[in-house]
């Protein structure tokens, strides 16, 4: 039998925590105390009568009453009593907590390390601040226009540091932390979370304090982090990992990079227009597991700036001294003084105690989940990095929003056939759909066009060709399947193409719709005009 109390008297955490001990003296008794709803929770097997619970409160130095009239954070529909714990903080975990608050659900938040998860703190925020500051960097040396002059810019590397981390300060106080604050449904507790059983998490909080949480559901949104490859003298180097090549102020003279995928490449240019010598090694290609295109021409274009690249080199050992770091590979050793390893992340499950919850994983720890974002075990759901979805913020959260809708009683499901993806490079890499490959594995018969960026009118006015946008469509309807781009505004056109596949338009729809002049965008238009038309034989505007 389960009873809420609403308890008066508490100032803290410590005072709900007081509370629980005594309640749980009782025979039968095990209780969960919010201090931020004002609300105990308690399950009985019948032992206890409600006036020993009464009491328990009473002589714990507080006093209990009917929940009936305790406060809540919100009235919803069909989550209404229901308590949702949330294991992390990151994007996930805040838009699942915010929409079960909404349906009448209450939440609490735990998370171990700092508010706000990979995103804001180590992830996407500090990355783009770099990778522009770095543009701006590299366009004063080396921009395409006559009649302005290039210089080679003064980088001062401790200063973009910090005002790259004021801005992460900034944005995790306004989208998480004041969140937090602000709403009386989400209870953030801080401290380290496992199961105990599949009802049952343990919250080791500051100070060797246990808490135990009994919640009706529970949202796991761990997290990930870096993967480390098991290289022969590479554990205990002192190595960047893309956490502090981030916050790194100082440029390094030569930096290798280990990684072939989104976190290497974008780093290493990153560093390269910063002025470093870049070598990056990358196990197989550049993207291999998307469109071929796509990483050969981004190769020959980091190439042209400078970057060496070694494909399908991995180190057979590495060795660190006063001389910086070597590595030992096929083609001879390579010498550099930081060693950036970007080789993938993997998930932060290892001590969330899954198998006491009867929660599945696959090899390396990610948790799978269907549609609706539910794990094996049915009360329990899982978001983010830390399952086998796609790694990026907007899946994560686009999934936290499913998750909540999910466990206050709604329906829904996360669709991610339209997914679109941006590698911020420069040119940038996105991609939407099938590939040419992916669709025939699937027994479709295709056709497709690339576009090379000397036909886009946009690209010849930046003086900037490099790229190129590539359409496949199912051959007998000219069903737009998918998109591959390679275009210094690649993540803009990216969308519109994710648009038209959520549409479900032709190539030649979009053919004929209007797009403004000049834009980047402007080159979907025109790949879809090759399926039907030679469009170097058009004028500028062509209808």
């Amino acid at each position: 039998m389960t009873t809420e109390l609403r308890i008066e008297g508490m100032t803290c955490d410590h005072c709900a925590e007081t509370i629980r001990r005594a309640l749980e003296r009782l025979p039968g008794v095990r209780a969960e105390v919010s201090f931020a709803a004002g609300l105990a929770r308690i399950d009985t097997d019948g032992q206890a009568s409600r006036a020993e619970l009464f009491a328990a409160v009473s002589g714990a130095g507080f006093s209990a009453g009917p929940s009936a009239s305790a406060p809540k954070a919100r009235t919803g529909q069909d989550g209404d009593g229901l308590h949702v714990a949330v294991i992390g903080s990151g994007s996930g975990a805040f838009a699942a907590a915010l929409r079960a608050v909404e349906s009448g659900a209450r939440v609490t938040m735990i998370e171990a390390g700092t508010v706000g998860g990979t995103c804001v703190n180590v992830g996407c925020v500090p990355s783009k601040i770099l990778l522009r500051g770095a543009h701006a960097a590299h366009a004063q040396s080396s921009h395409p226009f006559d009649g302005v002059s290039r210089v080679r810019p003064t980088v001062d590397r401790a200063a973009m540091v910090a005002q790259q981390q004021a801005r992460v300060a900034e944005l995790r106080r306004a989208k998480y932390e004041d969140l937090v604050a602000g709403n009386p449904g989400i209870e953030l507790v801080r401290g380290f979370a496992s199961f105990e059983d599949a009802r049952t998490l343990r919250v080791e909080e500051a100070g060797g304090v246990a808490r135990t949480l009994r919640p009706d559901r529970f949202l796991i949104a761990a997290g990930a982090s870096a993967s480390i490859p098991e290289i022969p003298g590479l554990a205990g180097k002192p190595y960047w990992t893309s956490t502090e090549a981030l916050v790194a102020e100082e440029v390094p003279e030569h930096l290798l990079v280990l990684g072939g995928s989104l976190v290497a490449v974008e780093l290493a240019q990153a560093f390269l227009r910063l002025g470093a010598q870049v070598t990056l090694l990358a196990r197989s290609t550049l993207f291999s597991k998307e469109e071929p295109a796509l990483g050969q021409g981004l190769a020959e274009a980091l190439a042209g700036e400078g970057m060496n690249i070694l494909l399908h080199t991995v180190p057979a050992r590495v060795h660190h001294g006063s001389a910086g770091f070597h590595l030992e590979t096929s083609g001879g050793t390579i010498t550099g003084d930081r060693l950036l390893v970007a080789t993938g992340r993997r998930p932060n499950t290892t001590r969330l105690g899954l198998e006491r919850a009867g929660v599945v994983t696959v090899p390396g720890g990610a948790i799978p989940v269907d549609e609706r974002l539910r794990t094996n075990v049915s009360h329990i759901y899982a978001v983010g990095d830390c399952t086998t979805l796609p790694q990026f913020v907007y899946v994560a959260a686009a999934a936290g929003t499913r998750a909540a809708i999910n466990m206050t009683g709604g329906d829904a499901v996360l669709d991610l056939t339209t997914m679109p993806a941006v590698a911020f490079t420069d040119p940038q890499v996105a991609w939407v759909g099938l590939t040419e490959a992916a669709a025939r594995a699937r027994g479709l018969a295709v056709e497709s066009r690339t576009l090379a960026l000397e036909n886009v009118p946009r690209a010849l006015a930046n003086f900037d060709t490099r790229g190129f946008v590539k359409l496949v469509a199912e051959a007998s309807s000219g069903h737009f399947l998918g998109a591959q781009v390679l275009a210094a505004e690649g993540g803009e056109v990216i969308q519109a193409a994710a648009l038209a596949l959520r549409a479900r338009m032709t190539v030649h729809d979009l053919a004929s719709e209007l797009f403004p002049y000049l834009t980047m965008v402007e080159g979907l238009k025109l790949a879809a005009q090759a399926f039907t038309r030679d469009v170097r034989q058009l004028s500028c505007c062509a209808g």
